[in-house]
């Protein structure tokens, strides 16, 4: 925003009501050419809905007259909610955001799902502010990924392959292009929906059948904008500027090749953009964390950086990476390759005996990685396998010493509150062709707790670097919860034996490690970890410094993995900038845009999040598909109105039992336990009970998995009579206060 745009807003705010044109050109003292000045600023901000014309053509604030501008995010069963984003002048730096504003299917309008819309509130009920939809600011959805069909009573039409958009897209005649009835396809939208038409438009791209071999990829990748190839111009200037160091390079640099540095990363990394060294100074420790020099390959400004910075992450699929930079840089020259000169940013640390990092230094660096070591082999190593040992003997007293370390470093962050969910990851086993035939949790080992220790100490010292140096930069912050969330949390974990105090300033990282600690080992430990991540706010990309919750840090930001992430890119180049005296430079050239490529990368970053998670679970319900009739155990994640979710043990998929499947009696849901009860037989079923399920059906369409509780179908079948049965068995501990 300009200084009259800040200017506009204030005088907006303190004048009490909405003001006319005229008394905001006198209050401000503009006249004559600088009334142009004002209109133009004023556009801008009409069209950012900070501000809104009323009736009269006066100006006010949307949330002084009950209005609420922000991003539509429809449910596929029609209604949607409006996430507000805009804030009172006054109030910028406020993290509290206003809560989200329900909005009905009647209420919608013309509006689409990710559309930027004014909404206003027309009452407040005890689950928060309803309203309707009065202005579209912003058409979002331009394309439309879904399955074309034709028939002779609708003619050509696109379903939307993303169930919140509401409306199905009509193709006119002689704008499908080659696509047949069944087929997967991307349309462009020529006619955005009113109230009472849907949006017409054209097939711009055939993606072939939903169930041929690699479609289901391309799908996901369209629906969230991601080209899956590079343009060739990108290509193009990564392939010149893709050279090995050159002597005169190397020599500017703080030479560390004859330190003993490694790189630990998955077996199937393609690349690999950090390495470590360690040695014993005295009673303590210096460890080097060293990051490929993206920002060396990278100029800012060219063809590679604007695409990257459009991607803003590399998008990773079960099968493939979509990377954000080509791979004759993320692959070769930027990777810190087995024996290779390769230029880095490092950062150095002294670190004492008990974990605590005294200082830091920052370097333009040169390494050369002595051994290209994988997470597996980094364990055998640790664990005494006599064979590994034997064949890195020269770097068996390094890892030893690397491991001794880490554990003190994570023990100090636990101190200090850190949450640390052990949440599995599944892993998926596909086929040649793609499809899943297998699922298995990925183990966390110790060698990968190595790396994320350095690594996260790494990103505090360049944080606080930053931050005590007063540099503008792009900060990962995490906010502390909203109440309503931990208040439900509070509830849910009662519900198990567990209690978290209630505090008046809201509680705290060590309320919840308290938690954690409880449940370690435990049955219950998944599930509670579970409902904690799902009470607690999505970190984000922000230009303010505002610490970050989950690490119980006041600093924290990205700078390890440049490779794959451009926040990262931008901390590099602040970084280096600092170090030659250009901070001055920084803040006028960088400062005023960090604000909006914040919001950017934090969306991507979330777009790239959902593209991940999509494509598993579509995997997931398609594999599903097979094994309709079979049982699994799993146990209750969730208890609603209208049924229960069950994740199955071992191969993590999550399946809907719905209440009317449960015919041995008619169950009430009791929102404050969280449980189903019989109203005759009196059976319940809660939060973290196990069930034993049967596959029911499977809906590709809506990638959806239906169970049937295998107790409930005997019992329904046997036509038992009400009785008193036992309570459902239990993965929980027993119910009882917490002591």
């Amino acid at each position: 925003m300009t200084e009259l745009h800040d200017r506009i807003l204030d005088r907006v705010s303190h004048a009490g009501k909405p003001v006319a044109l005229r008394e905001l050109a006198h209050g401000l003292d503009l006249r004559g050419a600088a009334l142009k000045e004002l209109k133009a600023s004023l556009r801008d901000l009409l069209t950012a809905g900070a501000v809104i014309r009323v009736r009269g053509g006066r100006i006010g604030l949307p949330l002084r007259m009950n209005l609420v501008v922000g991003e539509l995010r429809c449910s596929p069963s029609g209604f949607g909610f409006v996430v507000p984003e805009a804030r009172e002048p006054d109030d910028a730096r406020a993290t509290k955001r206003r809560r989200d504003v329900y909005v009905s299917a009647v209420n919608m309008k013309e509006a689409l799902h990710g559309d930027r819309v004014i909404a206003r509130i027309e009452r407040t009920t005890d689950r928060g502010p309803e309203g309707r939809i009065i202005r579209v600011l912003e058409r979002r959805l331009s394309r439309l990924v879904g399955r074309y069909e034709e028939d002779e009573r609708h003619g050509g039409h696109v379903v939307p392959f993303d169930r919140r958009v509401l409306h199905e897209l009509i193709v006119p005649p002689g704008e499908s292009g080659t696509a047949l009835t069944g087929e997967m396809v991307v349309a462009e939208v020529t006619r955005p929906p009113t109230a009472t038409r849907n949006p017409f438009g054209r097939v711009i791209q055939v993606l072939g059948r939903i169930d041929e071999p690699g479609v289901d990829v391309k799908v996901i990748l369209a629906k969230h904008g991601w080209p899956e190839t590079l343009p060739e111009e990108v290509e193009t200037e990564a392939a010149r500027g893709a050279r090995e160091p050159s002597p005169e390079e190397i020599a500017e640099r703080t030479d560390f090749r004859d330190w003993t540095t490694v790189t630990i990363d998955p077996e199937d990394a393609r690349d690999h953009d950090d390495a470590v060294a360690i040695s014993r100074v005295g009673s303590g420790y210096r460890l080097a964390v060293h990051i490929a020099d993206v920002a060396h390959y990278v100029p800012e400004g060219g063809v590679v950086d604007a695409e990257a910075y459009r991607r803003g992450i590399s998008v990773y699929f079960p099968d493939r990476v979509v990377p954000m930079l080509p791979h004759s840089l993320s692959s070769d020259v930027c990777s810190l390759r087995e024996g290779r000169d390769r230029l880095t940013q490092s950062v150095i640390l002294e670190v004492d005996e008990t974990g605590r990092v005294t200082s830091a230094e920052f370097h333009d660096g040169v390494v050369r990685s002595a051994a290209r070591l994988n997470y597996e082999e980094a364990q055998r190593i640790l664990d005494g396998d006599t064979e590994s040992r034997a064949r890195r003997e020269r770097l068996v007293p390094m890892l030893e010493t690397m491991s001794g370390l880490a554990q003190r470093m994570r023990a100090r962050r636990h101190e200090r509150g850190a949450l640390d969910l052990d949440l599995p990851e599944p892993k998926l086993l596909l086929d040649q062709s793609g499809e899943m035939v297998g699922i298995k949790g990925a183990e966390r080992l110790t060698s990968m707790r190595i790396v994320e220790e350095f690594m996260l100490a790494a990103n505090e010292a360049v944080a606080r670097h930053l931050v005590e140096s007063g540099t503008p930069a792009v900060f990962r912050i995490h906010e502390a919860p909203d109440p309503e969330k931990v208040e439900e949390f509070c509830d849910l974990v009662a519900s198990l034996g567990y209690r978290l105090p209630r505090r008046e300033g809201g509680a705290t990282p060590l309320d919840f490690q308290a938690i954690l600690r409880r449940i370690e080992h435990r049955p219950e430990e998944k599930l509670v970890s579970y409902l904690l991540l799902r009470t607690m706010k999505l970190a984000r990309y922000n230009e303010e410094n505002l610490g970050h919750f989950g690490l119980a840090t006041e600093r924290y930001l990205h700078f390890t993995s440049p490779i794959r992430r451009y926040p990262d890119l931008i901390v590099h180049r602040v970084l280096r900038a600092l170090r030659r005296n250009r901070s001055a430079r920084i803040d006028m050239d960088r400062g005023e845009r960090l604000s909006e490529m914040s919001r950017h990368l934090s969306e991507r970053e979330r777009a790239a999040s959902e593209a991940e998670r999509e494509l598993i679970e579509w995997k997931k319900v398609r594999f599903m598909a097979g094994k309709i009739g079979e049982t699994f155990s799993g146990y209750v994640t969730n208890v609603q109105a209208f049924g229960l979710f069950v994740e199955l043990e071992e191969i993590y998929v999550q399946g809907l039992v719905h209440v009317s499947s449960m015919s041995d009696d008619y169950y009430v849901f009791q929102e404050k336990n969280r449980a189903l009860r019989g109203e005759n037989t009196r059976r319940v079923y809660r939060l973290g009970d196990r069930a034993e399920v049967q596959v029911a059906r499977v809906d590709l369409d809506r990638r959806q998995v239906d169970f049937v509780l295998v107790d409930v179908a005997a019992r329904a079948q046997a036509g038992a009579r009400p009785g008193r049965p036992p309570k459902a068995r239990r993965s929980g501990p027993p119910r009882r206060r917490a002591r």
